[in-house]
């Protein structure tokens, strides 16, 4: 697996971020600016930096311009609210790999993550594939099959059975699954729910023995019926 650093001054976005990325296998270093980081760097060289764009101190896109000129071969993705044409140029042009904009999922950025180390050779594993039962799902090629049928998914339902898919038979929290998917840090019932509800009619009706259980007062896992 990697090592990650990540600069943020928002706490909750660095914690999260950080969990989520550690829950993956990486090794994680948070820190509050980009002064920080640069320090960090004269004592571990990281396989990927995640730069937040606006913050005190050092900005981002001037972090990423120091970090590729000093360490060409690391790989830096940078996150920002501000997604125009001219802070897009600002940041490659700085030498940045990527660029994501806020609010996004952490999910989907640790996919990024995953994908990036797996070019590179450090990921023990290849997560863009996982497969439960009868149920298999692609991530790079964005592809849900069930036998050899393919289920039709929209960007949410793919992304809420992927990371239901990344733990089979363990549950995954409503709490998670609100901040990983859909950016939310307050619990919210009714739009996991409908998702939920969309998910187990498409399993149901591809003849999946793949059902998502409801663990009360918590979350919900994947489980499998027995064959028929």
């Amino acid at each position: 697996m990697g090592k990650i650093f990540i600069a943020d001054d928002e706490r909750n976005i660095r914690d999260l971020l950080g969990k989520f990325l550690e829950d993956a296998g990486h090794e994680v270093r948070l820190f509050e600016n980009g002064d920080s980081l640069l320090t960090e760097l004269d004592n571990s060289v990281p396989d990927i930096v995640v730069l937040d764009v606006m913050m005190p101190g050092i900005d981002g896109f001037t972090a990423c311009g120091r970090i590729r000129k000093a360490y060409p071969d690391i790989t830096i993705l940078l996150l920002t609210a501000r997604d125009t044409d001219a802070d897009f140029m600002t940041g490659f042009m700085a030498g940045c790999d990527d660029y994501l904009t806020k609010p996004f999922s952490p999910l989907k950025l640790t996919l990024k993550v995953n994908a990036i180390l797996s070019k590179l050779g450090k990921n023990e594993k290849n997560t863009d594939e996982m497969a439960f039962g009868d149920l298999s799902v692609d991530v790079s090629s964005f592809s849900c099959r069930v036998l050899d049928s393919e289920l039709k998914l929209t960007k949410t339902e793919f992304q809420v059975l992927s990371l239901l898919l990344s733990t089979p038979e363990k549950a995954v929290s409503r709490d998670k699954l609100l901040s990983d998917i859909w950016g939310y840090s307050e619990v919210e019932t009714r739009v996991t729910d409908d998702t939920m509800k969309r998910l187990r009619k498409k399993l149901k009706d591809a003849g999946s023995r793949v059902h998502i259980e409801t663990i009360w007062g918590f979350g919900f896992k994947l489980t499998l019926s027995e064959a028929v």
